[in-house]
């Protein structure tokens, strides 16, 4: 038994071994003016990626072994088995060293694509340099079949075979957890190895094999592409709905330069402030309401915090199936509000209580303009488990102020997630006897507490804080089939803001970037569905939703809620239901055929 651990633990450092000499080459290939420190950091941040990714090829090795306690299994199927993996990690290194420098991202299933067309494919580069990579590659399998071969595979009969045989059966679950990435709410994923402002470094990071498999199945096909009707029909449908220029705007702000404080509140749709009735679960947001800027008809893209934000921080409206944030081949190329400040010479701070690798988060918040990300892991053992998510809001919220105090000088946007408003909604505080009213009591608690003590600095003069949801949330009857659980509060506070007023116009969360970077003076004109609904141009308010099953729009006529899954309409209110269905569809349609174009 001793010989078979032996040889599936030297198999497994083999493998890991194999994906740190990558990092190494790839970065001595792709990389300019590297440091022995960045050699180093690569590899510490890339490891557990790897040693994730190294498990999914260990299981055939642990199967044979395990199957040899009770049968010889002749060496060449150790080879063969061997030579597969050599060809297919040989592949992945030299496809992922060769195309990045063309590229400037990590080796995905896009790259298939290109077979249908090799002739184009190979435009770009000489004989010679295809010459080279084929020998490359085929010494490389030889190297890697070699180093996972060497070892002895005939191994002496066991006396204790079932007990053998347990053992064994019982290392399968550590294993799945392992590829799984532990028992959080997270799973491995690309992100979780971002760690830098350099995107090379964090690219350099990712296992390209990894990279690969997870992709297949997200580019492509994953991208669904929604074809209702013709492009012609799909034009006239759609035409004047999305302007990017400013024209005319009022000013709502003392300056056109203030520091800017986004707080994104975890589900707190409008049912649970003053918009749905409430005056008594968000008292604090209902004041504030009232002495800022409200949006009164902001209405919510989608149902999920990675689909939310991606509305909110990139203007982009979201899908039923396809979630940008996950799909980082495409969320690299979004703009974003602080990419765009990041120009105009903000720096620009993230902060969330949970685990910033959540689906993905980590690699799309680095990706879009944030210079500083600080998450879960920065806090101690004690913060890390004060509520069921991480960090429970009134730290957080404790952290921002304590950054923004700190802060000399330079023009700066930080933005907050908050998470305590979530499912199980384990707050501090027991003040409504709902606990979900309670927490979302609790939330607005902690706003109101932050935005009391921001307004005693120095900073408040000059500060905008823009509040609104991620998303809506389904409770008491509040769905997809109500108006309700879209429609969401969205308010901008602070010294900056130049008086109380009410926008009434309809629009969404996507909205938010133009908007707010038209205020500024700042270009806004790669954000192609995001409308500065301040603008004289904008003469075709509506707003729109989607969630895995459903297809929702608003206009000044009414509503509408359709089941895409069943075909048929789920809520109708006022004007003409099937000439919204149609807009909505076309909507749909342009959308996702400008993303599947990215």
């Amino acid at each position: 038994m001793k010989e078979r651990v032996i040889y599936l633990l030297k198999y497994y450092l083999v493998t890991i071994a194999l994906f740190v000499v990558a990092k190494w080459v790839f970065m001595l290939a792709c990389g300019d003016a590297l440091s022995i420190g960045d050699y180093a950091t690569v590899v510490w941040h890339g490891l557990s990626l790897d040693l994730s990714t190294a498990l999914y090829f260990f299981g055939v090795p642990f199967l044979l072994t395990t199957v040899s306690l009770w049968v010889r299994i002749p060496r060449y199927v150790y080879l063969i088995y061997n030579g597969v993996v050599a060809i297919a990690f040989a592949m992945a290194f030299v496809a992922d060293t060769s195309l990045y420098p063309f590229w400037h991202f990590k080796l995905d299933a896009s790259c298939l694509q290109y077979l249908e067309t090799p002739t184009e494919a190979m435009a770009s580069v000489t004989v010679g340099y295809l010459l080279v990579r084929l020998v490359i590659l085929v010494m490389l399998v030889l190297l890697v079949w070699v180093a996972l071969s060497w070892m002895r595979t005939r191994f002496p009969k066991v006396r204790h075979r079932l007990l053998g045989t347990l053992g064994a059966l019982l290392l399968v679950g550590p294993i799945i957890i392992g590829i799984r990435g532990g028992l959080g709410e997270s799973t491995t994923n690309i992100g979780q190895v971002y760690f830098s402002q350099n995107q090379f470094l964090n690219h350099a990071a990712v296992n390209p094999v990894f990279s690969f498999l997870s992709s297949i199945g997200k580019s492509g096909d994953y991208i669904v592409s929604y074809d209702y009707m013709t492009d012609e029909e799909c034009r006239q449908l759609t035409d004047g709905i999305y302007y990017t220029d400013s024209k005319g705007a009022a000013t709502l702000l003392t300056t056109q330069r203030p520091n800017i404080v986004l707080i994104v509140m975890e589900s707190c749709g409008g049912q649970f402030t003053e918009i749905g009735g409430h005056t008594d679960i968000t008292p604090r947001l209902n004041r504030l309401a009232h002495e800022g800027v409200s949006f009164s008809e902001c209405y919510a893209n989608s149902w999920r915090t990675d689909k939310g934000m991606v509305s909110i921080l990139s203007g982009y409206p979201a899908f039923p199936v396809t979630s940008i944030m996950k799909v980082p081949e495409k969320s690299r190329k979004m703009p974003s509000i602080a990419h765009s400040l990041q120009q105009a010479g903000y720096e620009n701070a993230f902060y969330y209580g949970g685990d910033i690798n959540f689906t993905n988060m980590r690699s799309y918040v680095l990706g879009t303009g944030y210079d500083q990300l600080l998450w879960k892991a920065d806090f101690s053992s004690e913060e890390q488990s004060s509520c069921q998510w991480g960090v429970k809001d009134e730290i957080m919220f404790d952290t921002l102020l304590r950054d923004i105090k700190a802060e000399k000088g330079n023009h700066w946007m930080k933005t907050l997630l908050t998470l305590s408003s979530h499912e199980p909604w384990d707050v501090p505080t027991k003040v409504l006897d709902d606990e979900v009213y309670n927490a979302f009591n609790y939330l607005d608690q902690c706003i109101g507490q932050f935005i009391d003590a921001l307004r005693k600095t120095p900073a408040w003069q000059n500060t905008l804080v823009v509040i609104l949801p991620d998303h809506g949330y389904r409770y008491k009857g509040i769905d997809e089939a109500t108006r309700l659980y879209n429609h969401i509060p969205m308010l901008w506070v602070g010294g900056a803001v130049k008086q109380p007023v009410v926008i009434d116009r309809l629009c969404n969360q996507s909205d938010l970037a133009a908007t707010l970077l038209g205020q500024l003076g700042i270009s806004h004109d790669d954000f192609r569905f995001s409308r500065d609904i301040l603008s004289s141009s904008y003469t075709h308010p509506v707003a729109w939703h989607t969630s895995t099953d459903c297809l929702s729009l608003y206009d000044s006529t009414g509503w509408m809620a359709y089941d895409l899954e069943a075909n048929s309409m789920i809520a109708h209110e006022g004007g003409d239901g099937q000439r919204q269905l149609q807009q909505a569809r076309a909507l749909l349609q342009l959308t996702s055929h400008d993303l599947k174009q990215k």
